[in-house]
Formats: C-alpha cells, sequence, structure tokens
C-alpha cells in the first residue's frame, strides 16, 4: 500500500491523476510511486539538502515545488547515472523511471501548472538490449501438456487447463489468475481478460483450450469460497476453494517443468508466453498486428521481439538461394 503522507502534495496529486485520468492501474501508480520517491531522495542527495545516510529513510515530504524548479536535465541524467553505478540497475529499469519522470514532468507543467519549465522534455530513454525471448520449442511444450495432463496430479484437470491456456493464448499471469466463469462465452469460443492498464480484450479459444476448461468445470468444485477476491466467481480455485494464487501457478508450471526435463531456471510462466508468441508467429504465419492484439502490447514493437527467426530458418533461408546448387 502507498504511504501518501510521506509525500509531498503535489506528488499524490499526480498519483491520484494517475489513477482518475490515465486510467493506470494499482501496480502501475505503485510503481510510478517507488520510482519518484527514489528520485527524489536522490535529488535531496544531490542537492544537498540531507545528512541521512540511509538512502531508504530520507525523508521527501519537505521537497517543495521550488525546489523541484531547480531541477535541470543534467540532474535527471545524474540520477540515472547514480541508478546504473550504485544499484547497477539494468537499462530496463532505468528506462522505466525514464519514462515516469517524463509523465511525472508533464503533469507538473502542462496539467497542474505547478512549474513553468519541463527539465525532463528531451530526456531520452536508454537503450535497451534486444535480446531474443526465451521460449520452448515445440517438442518441449507438447512435454509440458503431457506432464500436466498425469491423472497421478489430483489436480490434472485444473492444471492441464492452466498450462494449455498459456501456451496456447499467450496470457500474463495476472491475467489468467483473474478469469471469471463469467468471462467465458463457450458459444463463441472465447475469453475477455483485463491486461495491463486495465484494458480488457477479447482472446479466442482453440477446440484445445474449450475442451481443456470444460473438463476442468466439470470437476471444479461447487462450494468455492465468498470472500472479497470473489473466489466464488472464479475459474481457476486452489485446494482451499479461493482464487487459485500467482504463487500457487507459478509452482505448479515449476513443478511440470521439472517433471519434463526442462530447465525450471531457464523457463517460467512468463515464457510460456513467449512460447506461444513464437509458436503462433513460425508456425500459425500470424500477422504481426494480429500477434499485438491477441498479447495486449501497447507497442507493435514490444510484438516484434517475437518475430526472429531460429537457425533452422537462418539455413533453409541459405539451402533456398537460387545460387546454392550452381
Amino acid at each position: 500500500m502507498i504511504n501518501y503522507e510521506q509525500n509531498p502534495s503535489y506528488l499524490n496529486s499526480f498519483l491520484d491523476y494517475s489513477t482518475t485520468i490515465l486510467n493506470k492501474s494499482p501496480n502501475s501508480v505503485k510503481e510510478y510511486n517507488y520510482d519518484l520517491t527514489t528520485f527524489l531522495r536522490f535529488i535531496k542527495i544531490h542537492f544537498k539538502l540531507t545528512d541521512e545516510e540511509d538512502f531508504s529513510k530520507i525523508s521527501i515530504e519537505d521537497i517543495s515545488i521550488s525546489t523541484i524548479e531547480k531541477i535541470k536535465l543534467d540532474d535527471i541524467h545524474a540520477f540515472l547515472a547514480y541508478l546504473t553505478q550504485v544499484h547497477h540497475s539494468k537499462a530496463s529499469t532505468r528506462a522505466r523511471k525514464a519514462s515516469t519522470i517524463r509523465i511525472f514532468f508533464n503533469y507538473l507543467t502542462v496539467k497542474a501548472n505547478l512549474i513553468k519549465i519541463n527539465p525532463a522534455q528531451n530526456l531520452e530513454t536508454p537503450k535497451l538490449d534486444r535480446r531474443l525471448p526465451k521460449y520452448l520449442s515445440l517438442d518441449d511444450s507438447k512435454k509440458l501438456l503431457e506432464v500436466a495432463s498425469n491423472e497421478d496430479n489430483r489436480n490434472f484437470e485444473r492444471d492441464y487447463a492452466i498450462t494449455t491456456l498459456f501456451l496456447n493464448c499467450g496470457l500474463r499471469l495476472s491475467e489468467l489468475v483473474g478469469i471469471n466463469l463469467v468471462d467465458i462465452d463457450f458459444s463463441e469460443c472465447k475469453l475477455n481478460v483485463i491486461g495491463k492498464g486495465n484494458k480488457e480484450r477479447t482472446i479466442y479459444l482453440n477446440k484445445a483450450c474449450m475442451k481443456a476448461i470444460s473438463e476442468y468445470i466439470a470437476v471444479r468444485p461447487k462450494n468455492a469460497k465468498h470472500d472479497k477476491k470473489y473466489s466464488d466467481k472464479a475459474l481457476f480455485l486452489s485446494e482451499r476453494r479461493e482464487r487459485i494464487s500467482r504463487r500457487t501457478v507459478q509452482y505448479i508450471i515449476y513443478k511440470e517443468l521439472e517433471q519434463a526435463g526442462l530447465d525450471s531456471r531457464k523457463y517460467s510462466v512468463h515464457k510460456l508466453r513467449h512460447t506461444a508468441a513464437t509458436l503462433m508467429y513460425q508456425y500459425g504465419q500470424v500477422d504481426i498486428r494480429a500477434l499485438q492484439e491477441l498479447l495486449g502490447h501497447e507497442s507493435i514493437s514490444t510484438t516484434e521481439i517475437y518475430t526472429h527467426v531460429n537457425n533452422d530458418q537462418i539455413r533453409n533461408a541459405v539451402e533456398r538461394n537460387p545460387l546454392a546448387n550452381m
């Protein structure tokens, strides 16, 4: 929970704006608060406004707007350098904080009119490393599904349905645990999920998904608990008849990977999302725009990481060169 009492009023106003106007999710607002608290604590050190040596104990409540007005682009660059040198932050972490700072200063200048000059106006995003996503091969995906369907597991119908949805639909972990029974349209074979930023999207379910869900619902406990998580409405339930938790789902996939002889340190729930996207692109000839919509990506550039090619495709491209047999 965000401790608003320790924030300056303008920061709380920005967080309220992010919630009500930008419609950011609670997790996004929490990240904004964390990023800006870190930034403002650095500013107090950078401007020599504190003698506190413990970074986590530096208070930001007394940072006035007049201090904010003194911040220049160079000070923001110094903060990003501090993250690199002291915290050894990855480029993706620095990129997120740079984005937060841009949104924050845009609010202060354009929306709230609290400062006249936006020091983050020309702030660039740190260049990200372009790494190929890790994913299961088609054969390894089949091994995982075979393990998930093992009837020795008393919850095999549930676990198989979970694994099937991950590998066929590319769901995020939060999206899967948030599925309610009413979100499934059996007549149209589709599912509505709530993704990042509280954005709703429709996912069409293939025969494997529909079969797995139907077989699980047939054995799903009928007396689910009614609680603040609306467990009675949830599709997937834990053994305690509550909405299944993220940690439980992560453990299920971890055990399946181990039993399938796959490296559980290399793969994870999120890697199954990568797997679904990669298999659809490589084998299903899915248009990248359709893939973007399916995965719920805001930017097409995020989806483009799945358009990588494997070594066999590269080899085939060389072999098919019309000069190959000259």
